[in-house]
């Protein structure tokens, strides 16, 4: 007998049609008949309820940076440029994609270790904030700034002597590939100004994934102490400090929202607290997961129903090759179901123990493992929850020539 294991919370917000799952109110047979399986669908009007959520949480002088990395799907990127004051960036294939969307270079910030020369000219040229990640990295954009007869817009990522506890990827408190130790930041600093360059102010990570409110909130009151203490080794205030992210999502079982009200209170009273060297300093967050994450739905087609020495596999169209996060390979050291459900029967009661399955031939291809689910059979769909965020653009998609899936924006 194979031991039932729980999957994840579904995300508040999505319902039934005639016992079915709807998404954006139609039916998700509909989506599939229309549009394909597998097929990851996003919905404006998530993306538009958590924007105002956290709107009214955070202090009104604080800005939100969309981090693209976690969608940048075309029609989703556009519409959160309505939405964020600022898209933060990865590479100069992102760079090209928000410029395409109609992001405004000036509220454009590019991180990220490696950046090519290429990169860093194309982000030059374009006007862009470049968040420096070495001394090297400094070097190169000042020469290709003289050399192009254009100011660079220049930020220091600073790598924090703390990290983002209970975070799922931890980007400070340690050597890290992640910006400048605090030593080097004001020598970096002066460097930028002696040059004549634009000097933004500080870019600060130290950790993401996170789903507890005291946490974040105890990195943030660090990372204002940080960047108070940078800014008067250099003499001089920062336009700016991106504050880093670490906003998490409830993905496995046991998790809870995060508590953004308890977050955004204590924000605004660091802020009210703020050294003088601070008071005339912009701040930002940069979050990705927590913005679309629970906007998007990944469905999947059941193709083929297997059993096998007891054990019951649902064989789908899709798999890791598009999620490869539910499927527990993208960071996850302990395997754990992500939110799932038999789309087709939603409002149905668990009626077995079934493990849902990718098309590839490979184990590593399970996108629930023994969940209890009501029996389904070929033709019904599943839904992955959490899928508008590290899916699509974050799995292999071309792995065993499976190909992309379709993705879609619905009100």
């Amino acid at each position: 007998m194979n031991k039932t294991k729980p999957t994840g919370p579904i995300p508040p917000g999505y319902h039934a049609i005639d016992g079915e799952l709807a998404i954006g109110g139609r039916k998700t047979s509909a989506l599939v008949a229309e549009h394909g399986s597998p097929l990851f669908v996003y919905t404006r009007n998530g993306l538009d309820a958590r924007m105002a959520q956290l709107r009214a949480a955070m202090p009104a002088n604080l800005d939100i940076h969309y981090a693209m990395k976690a969608n940048p799907f075309r029609p989703l990127l556009q519409h959160m440029l309505g939405l964020a004051d600022g898209i933060d960036i990865a590479s100069g294939g992102e760079l090209r994609m928000a410029l395409d969307a109609g992001a405004a270079p000036e509220n454009i910030s590019f991180a990220g270790p490696g950046k090519r020369d290429e990169e860093l000219e194309q982000a030059i040229q374009a006007g862009v904030t470049i968040n420096l990640e070495s001394p090297g990295e400094c070097d190169r954009a000042l020469k290709i700034g003289a050399d192009n007869d254009k100011t660079p817009q220049l930020a220091i990522r600073v790598n924090p002597d703390f990290d983002l506890k209970g975070s799922g990827m931890k980007m400070g408190g340690g050597p890290k590939p992640f910006g400048m130790d605090i030593e080097l930041v004001a020598p970096v600093a002066k460097r930028i100004l002696d040059a004549g360059a634009d000097w933004r102010g500080f870019h600060i990570f130290a950790g993401s994934q996170a789903l507890k409110a005291e946490a974040i909130i105890e990195t943030q009151a660090q990372t204002l102490e940080l960047a108070a203490r940078l800014a008067t080794a250099i003499g001089r205030p920062p336009e700016q400090v991106n504050l880093g992210g670490g906003f998490g999502i409830p993905y496995f079982p046991g998790d809870t929202p995060l508590d953004i009200v308890k977050i955004g209170r204590a924000l605004s009273e660091q802020f009210k607290q703020l050294p003088d060297i601070l008071s005339s300093t912009k701040f930002a967050v940069e979050l990705g997961r927590y913005l679309v994450g629970e906007a998007g739905v990944y469905l999947t087609r059941i193709v083929d129903r297997k059993e096998s020495q007891g054990q019951v596999f649902l064989v789908t169209d899709g798999g890791l090759h598009h999620q490869l996060a539910a499927s527990g390979n993208f960071g996850t050291v302990v395997r754990r179901n992500y939110p799932a459900a038999i789309a087709s029967k939603f409002e149905s009661e668990p009626a077995e123990t079934a493990s849902i399955v990718g098309c590839l031939c490979t184990p590593l291809d399970r996108l629930s493992d023994n969940a209890a689910m009501p029996k389904a059979d070929v033709g019904d769909i599943v839904a992955i929850f959490c899928a508008g965020a590290y899916g699509a653009s974050a799995s292999p998609a071309n792995f065993l020539g499976q190909g992309p899936a379709e993705e879609l924006l619905i009100d």
